[in-house]
Parts: C-alpha cells; structure tokens; sequence
C-alpha cells in the first residue's frame, strides 16, 4: 500500500508535464488526458524498483502511448479518404482550456499548430520531444526504433519545416487584432473597435446567417462596431483553413464562423458563414476554449 502511495504521489507530480507532452504531441486536451492516464496504468502494472529515473521512464512511455494514437489517427484518416463519405460534421479540434491555448500559442506558436499536422507520426514526435522538452536523442529514438542519428536528423528536417513556415508572423499579427476586436466587443468598448475597423470595413452574412438574425451586409466601421460592441462572448479565436479568425459554436458543432480580412493592421472585411454544406468544408482549430 505504501508503494502504490509513492508511486501514486511521484506520478501526480510529474502530471503537469507529462499532460503538457501530450498535448503538444496530440494536439487535443482529451486524447493527452487519455494517453497521461495510459501511461498511469502502465507504471501501476510494472516493476519499478530497478527504474532509477522515473520522470524519464515516463516521459518514453507517454512518447510510445502518443506515437501509437497519432499513427492510428493517421491511419483511420487514410481510410476515411479512401472508402468514407464526407463526414456530415465539420473538423473541430478544441485545444484547450484558456490557460493551456496561452502556453501552446506561447511555446510552440501558431505557425507550428498548422504545421505539426504536417508532420509524420515519428518528425512530430522527435522534434516535440527534443526541441520542446530537451529529450536526449538516444531517449527518443527507442521509442521509434529508429537509430539516435537518423532521430536526429527526423528532428532536423520536422525542425525546417516549422521554422521556414511562412505564414507565422502573419498568423501572429492576425491573432493579436482579432483578439483585440473580440476583448473590445465583449466589454463594450466601441471606440476601441473604431481604431481596429478600416473606415470603409463592412460585414457580409451569408443566408443561413442570415436566417439566424445577422443583416445581409453592413458598411461602415460605425455600422459593424455598433453590431459587435457589447458582444461576441460566445465567440471564440480559432484558426480557419490556417487563417486567424473566430467562432460561434454549440459544444463542439460550429454555428457561425468569422472569416476576417486584415490589412496593415485594420479589419476590411467580416464574413459570417453559418450554412451547413459551407461549414464541413472549414478546417476549424478552436485556440480559444
């Protein structure tokens, strides 16, 4: 009893990290829950006396429990291509909770949560584990069954790949007006919301939106902050089809989407998108839980 206690005491505070590992790897705060939980049974079931670093010991095991989901993932998406009829729900990924999405956003950038998708199973995974977490190479190259010299070079190329990726200060300056609109709306500040509105922006809804209570098209940044002042608390930043803008869902099922034109720094253009056929298109990541 007092074992399992220890046992259950040291893993309990390794948890923040292990979850934290996870998620960058999945990408879902769920399946990192799930494969954190994984790794908890496992260390339960084995023989521990002759493990001298347990944090390590982990770290391998949650990297292997998420090696094996991602592959799996890829799997069952290379299978849907091939055989399935397109899904009547459209993708939502929900990321986090706000603490969370702050530390990934921070850490990993937003550039990187399109391109990780990229990534196969093993880059992913190499590069997460050494770039983010200082893993040794040797460490992550027995979870793959790979060679520490071609781990690291799996880690060299998923490395390239994130940094050379274009669209990162783009995303990073998107991210920071629409979060500026959203924050003014929700509290009202409608002269905050002309500075972040081009003079000449206007809002275009599309019929579903509609038929839900938006106006077909609005001019002006008078006209467009008076319909956002006071609101938008259920909508939420999210990256559509790779781009910053936001989101208005029922649990996970999205209900309206903002697609925002941004230019040198100023809103030009909201679209509302709420038709359905238009919605299973939109490759939907909520940052913003």
């Amino acid at each position: 009893m007092q074992e399992n206690e220890r046992l259950a005491h040291a893993f309990e505070e390794k948890r923040p990290r292990l979850q934290a590992v996870a998620h960058r790897m999945l990408g879902s705060s769920d399946e990192a829950e799930d494969a954190v939980q994984e790794a908890w049974i496992r260390l339960h079931r084995s023989e521990t006396d002759s493990v001298e670093n347990l944090d390590g010991w982990l770290t391998t095991v949650v990297g292997r429990v998420c090696l094996d989901m991602l592959r799996a993932r890829n799997r069952r998406e290379e299978f849907l291509a091939e055989h399935a009829e397109p899904s009547g729900e459209p993708r939502t990924e929900e990321l986090s909770d706000p603490e969370q999405a702050a530390v990934l956003a921070d850490s990993v950038g937003l550039a990187m949560l399109v391109v990780l998708d990229t990534l196969d199973p093993d880059e992913r995974l190499a590069f997460v584990l050494h770039d983010t977490f200082a893993v040794p190479f040797a460490d992550i190259a027995a979870i793959i069954g790979r060679s520490p010299a071609a781990t690291r070079q799996l880690a060299s190329r998923a490395r390239r790949r994130v940094h050379g990726a274009s669209p990162l200060p783009d995303l990073q300056r998107q991210h920071k007006v629409v979060d500026a609109f959203l924050t003014a709306a929700r509290s009202g500040e409608f002269e905050r919301l002309l500075t972040l509105l081009a003079p000449d922006a206007t809002m275009h809804a599309d019929d579903t939106a509609v038929r839900i209570g938006a106006a077909p098209l609005t001019e002006g940044a008078q006209g467009v902050a008076s319909i956002f002042s006071g609101g938008a608390e259920a909508a939420r930043i999210a990256l559509i089809d790779g781009s910053v803008g936001a989101v208005w869902q029922s649990k996970t099922r999205p209900i309206v989407v903002f697609n925002f034109t941004i230019e040198d720094g100023k809103i030009t253009a909201i679209d509302l998108v709420a038709g359905p056929e238009r919605l299973k298109e939109l490759d939907i990541v909520v940052l913003d839980a």
